[in-house]
């Protein structure tokens, strides 16, 4: 976005006279227009999201419908109701700081006309049935109950004797997932009992106590029991320890050891999860969920909420970069709202490709999430920070045990290999969302737009299979893993099987200082059935625009620094010698977005050939039209293979000069000594 872009929108009003947006073509949201550096200008933020949704509540107030008629599954006045809930972790955030908001009293009204069945309970919104999705909604509502000043008083005696059955007497009877989801029981109970309601002690004790047996240490909770291995942002930012961290300091008076203990997890994994976040204020998105942006970030306003002390060598003035960086990096992003100039579902522009099926039009709110800062007091250090200090003195490569990761900060970006992770069942583009090798802060992961040759399945830092010819392909989704130390450095093995009689283990090396935009991955193949495959090694995606037209990529130009090798071929139409080339020589691409490529180092038999595949649009999380470096090559029946693939990407950035894209391709990785011998062996 050009900042000479002036604002346009159209102003619309209800039937009611409140003024509502309508954005047209180039036109920036209020909400990229705020300079951001201070308390106040974050409460302005916040309501730039806040406004676009008075033209969809429903008459009584109860509902809110976000424009977006697409169908999740559950019924759609639950749909109705996260439209209204998930913007109050926003609102709620601002009154319990002291902030206001014109229209707040609707939220209220709303709340109280939504709990009532009986006499005037046309929008009523229903009693929650086991595993309802009403449940999750439960959690904003009972955390505003508990801060919000005068919100329970507001909602009158009839109100509150409708939220008491609502919110408490019917889900302390209900089944919830064993998950995460457990939080959001608790904070029901708790916000009644923050006002003097009937709630169950009991269930809320219990479940608490449930939901410390997801402890794994290190200060990491898995998302669920023993059997799942699956530590993504809910185990962070999204949900765990968001609401420990709240709960810490909403009970911390009466339960000091329950929140003493809450808070010293959040301190051992503040270490940990600072390498999530890189210094143009991006998070590396991984795992389901991500439409929810921003909220990726809370994590470090509820540290400031619950007083928590940070460790060295953190300091408040880092803590708010990090959340300031990450909110102005989404003020860059101007494809994430409708029309309407409500959040639509998606990352970086709107994608159903990306959807979980649990995503409703209100779903992406959870994104208000990130406005716990603002029931941060403004005498906390974290507000009073008169600048943002430099990015925090982390190590440049950090092994992760807990979630199965190796955290890298060199080369431009933040960097994540990743093995054993899944999600309990399997969603749509699951084996994109957990099992890649790799994820970027800068490169976003690609999920399958359809299920028909490459071009659909958009295989970016994958290693797919495929025994049909090339129709259907077969990735890493469930694999038992290991993290081990070579030489002094950080190793993931994996063991996977994408076909019965296909075995496969990959090993992930982080990048060097000596070649920090390169990563490796080696892959031991034995096809031991009587299957032949063909496999296809990608890259990271990269944006396949020229600069100055947005067409597809050329051959690379020197001259202009942006292009391929070799030669992008698209339409499926891969039958010409120009669009291939030797492994060893490799496949990179360069845009305006950095460059990406990928290259052979096998150091036995060779047999692969590099290409670039023209993935189908709205694939990838962060550009919508992008291509992927990719080896290919086809396995006979009875076959063994050792690949060993170099991945290079260097990201576009401040101080970057397009000449220096390409800088470190042609030196290339050295395998290491250690791997040699493996490969050598046999092993």
């Amino acid at each position: 976005m050009s900042s000479t872009n002036k604002p346009t929108t159209t102003n619309t009003t209800t039937p009611e006279g409140v003024p509502g947006l309508l954005l047209g073509h180039s036109t920036p949201h209020p909400f990229s227009l705020i300079p951001l550096s201070s308390r106040s200008s974050v409460q302005r933020l916040l309501t730039t999201l806040l406004d676009p949704l008075l033209p969809f509540f429903s008459p009584l107030k109860s509902r809110i419908r976000i424009p977006g008629a697409t169908a999740v599954r559950f019924d759609q006045t639950a749909s109705e109701i996260e439209g209204l809930a998930r913007p109050l972790w926003g609102l709620a955030c601002l009154l319990a700081g002291g902030g206001e908001y014109e229209y707040k009293d609707w939220w209220i009204e709303g709340i109280r006309n939504g709990v009532q069945e009986e006499e005037g309970g046309e929008e009523f919104w229903g009693w929650p049935r086991d595993n309802d999705q009403r449940m999750v909604e439960m959690c904003p509502l009972g955390f505003a109950l508990a801060v919000v000043p005068g919100l329970w008083e507001g909602l009158g005696e009839r109100g509150q004797r409708g939220v008491e059955r609502w919110l408490g007497e019917r889900v302390n009877e209900k089944n919830m997932p064993n998950t995460n989801w457990l939080w959001f029981r608790v904070f029901a109970n708790l916000g009644l009992k923050k006002n003097g309601g009937k709630f169950s002690q009991e269930r809320l004790d219990a479940d608490i106590e449930h939901l410390n047996t997801f402890y794994r240490g290190d200060g990491w909770s898995n998302d669920g029991p023993e059997g799942i291995h699956q530590m993504d942002y809910y185990s962070s930012s999204f949900a765990i320890h968001f609401l420990q961290l709240l709960y810490a300091k909403l009970a911390g008076e009466d339960e000091p050891e329950r929140a003493a203990e809450f808070k010293k997890r959040a301190q051992i994994a503040a270490l940990d999860l600072v390498h999530y976040y890189d210094k143009e204020g991006r998070a590396i998105p991984f795992g389901r969920s991500v439409g929810y942006r921003f909220a990726m970030v809370s994590f470090w306003g509820a540290l400031a909420y619950a007083d928590v002390e940070l460790p060295a060598p953190l300091t408040w003035g880092m803590v708010k970069g990090i959340v300031l960086r990450h909110l102005r990096w989404w003020q860059t992003q101007d494809n994430i709202f409708s029309p309407a100039g409500t959040l639509t579902i998606g990352y970086s522009y709107p994608n159903m490709y990306m959807a979980e099926n649990y995503n409703s039009p209100g779903s992406p709110y959870w994104a208000c999430l990130a406005f716990i800062c603002l029931a941060v007091p403004e005498t906390h250090p974290f507000w009073t920070s008169s600048e943002e200090d430099p990015w925090p003195l982390i190590p440049a490569i950090k092994p992760l045990p807990q979630p199965g990761h190796i955290m890298s900060n060199l080369g431009g970006h933040c960097m994540l290999l990743s093995s054993g992770q899944a999600c309990s069942y399997p969603m749509k583009g699951t084996h994109a969302k957990y099992g890649a090798f790799a994820y970027s802060s800068a490169f976003g992961y690609s999920v399958p737009p359809g299920c028909f040759t490459l071009e659909q399945y958009a295989l970016a830092s994958q290693l797919g299979f495929s025994d049909d010819g090339g129709e259907y392909w077969k990735t890493r989704r469930l694999s038992t893993s290991r993290l081990v130390t070579k030489e002094n450095n950080p190793v993931l093995v994996s063991d996977w099987t994408p076909y019965p009689d296909v075995f496969v283990t990959t090993y992930l090396l982080p990048p060097t200082e000596a070649a920090p935009n390169w990563h490796l991955r080696a892959h031991h193949i034995r096809a031991e059935g009587g299957r032949e495959v063909m496999t296809a090694d990608g890259s990271f995606a990269i944006l396949n625009e020229r600069t100055p037209d947005g067409r597809y990529l050329d051959l690379y130009d020197p001259e202009k620094c942006e292009g391929t090798f070799p030669k992008l071929i698209g339409n499926y139409d891969l039958n010409t010698p120009e669009a291939w080339a030797p492994a060893k020589q490799g496949a990179f691409a360069v845009s305006r977005a950095g460059a990406v490529g990928i290259r052979a180092l096998e150091i036995e038999k060779e047999g692969r050939e590099a290409m670039l595949v023209n993935a189908d649009p709205n694939s990838n999380l962060v550009e919508s039209r992008t291509t992927i470096p990719t080896l290919q090559h086809r396995i006979k029946k009875g076959e063994r293979w050792w690949y060993v693939t170099g991945i290079y990407a260097k990201p576009a950035g401040e101080g970057v000069a397009k000449e220096s894209y390409l800088d470190g391709w042609e030196r290339g990785p050295e395998v290491p000594g250690w791997l040699r011998e493996v490969i050598e062996k046999g092993e």
